[in-house]
């Protein structure tokens, strides 16, 4: 957690930037898309995103203002043609008080036409979460904005089958690359997997750094993956 001055600091000297890291057609091998990352720092160096925003969630308002400066950052300079994977907090997009198609954050994606933009919802441990995240997809599902579902299996989080249910994308956490010799778990995840296909969802597998973490996503039979082990690729497309 931040110290009150140490977050003034950081929001005042707009101490934050973007990085795009690039999610792989698991088949041809090539950039899908790129998801959109919130950088921090300050005089020693970077900070942790997660550390950042847990002190701005005790600051609504503030929440607001670094995440929509943020995505603002994160549309103007993103590479050009690639579909963008935008995550959004929940509590961020209700945090001005505009619930409706008028949220600034609506408009802001909107402006950007020439972007083909997912937007990304936490996966989370509360329920009043769940349901602002059912509220979000359902004002996304009348625009031309798709969706995703961020951290599914992630062992702090919760599922929302109908988060799930709803959504266009789903991202499963790094923490199955752990389990994956776990049988029993790999079967439940892969039951996710064929659910997301049956209905005609993606699925992209994060954390990949190995070559066996891509034979992995093999097996599971997903449609992307992004991870480390790509970023000599990201380096060379963006150069």
């Amino acid at each position: 957690m931040l110290s009150p001055l140490a977050l003034v600091k950081l929001i005042e000297n707009k101490q934050y930037g973007v990085e795009y890291q690039p999610i792989i057609d698991l088949n041809e091998q090539k950039i899908y898309a790129y998801e959109c990352l919130a950088r921090f720092y300050d005089q020693n160096g970077s900070i942790p995103p997660d550390m950042v925003f847990k002190s701005l969630h005790k600051c609504p308002l503030s929440l607001f203002r670094v995440e929509y400066e943020i995505k603002t950052l994160q549309l103007s300079h993103a590479p050009d043609n690639k579909k963008l994977f935008l995550n959004l907090d929940q509590d961020s997009f209700y945090a001005c008080g505009v619930e409706g198609e008028n949220n600034p954050f609506l408009e802001l994606f909107s402006a950007w036409s020439k972007k083909d933009i997912v937007v990304e919802l936490i996966e989370n441990s509360e329920l009043n979460d769940a349901r602002m995240s059912l509220a979000m997809i359902d004002l996304l599902s009348k625009t031309t904005i798709q969706t995703a579902i961020d951290d599914v299996f992630n062992p702090q989080s919760l599922i929302s089958t109908a988060v799930i249910h709803m959504v266009d994308f789903i991202k499963l956490d790094r923490y199955i690359l752990i389990k994956k010799y776990d049988k029993k778990f790999f079967h439940l995840v892969k039951s996710i997997v064929d659910y997301a296909h049956y209905t005609g969802k993606k699925v992209v597998l994060e954390g990949i750094e190995k070559n066996s973490d891509l034979l992995f996503a093999k097996q599971l039979n997903v449609d992307y993956v992004q991870g480390y082990l790509y970023r000599d690729i990201f380096i060379n497309k963006m150069n």
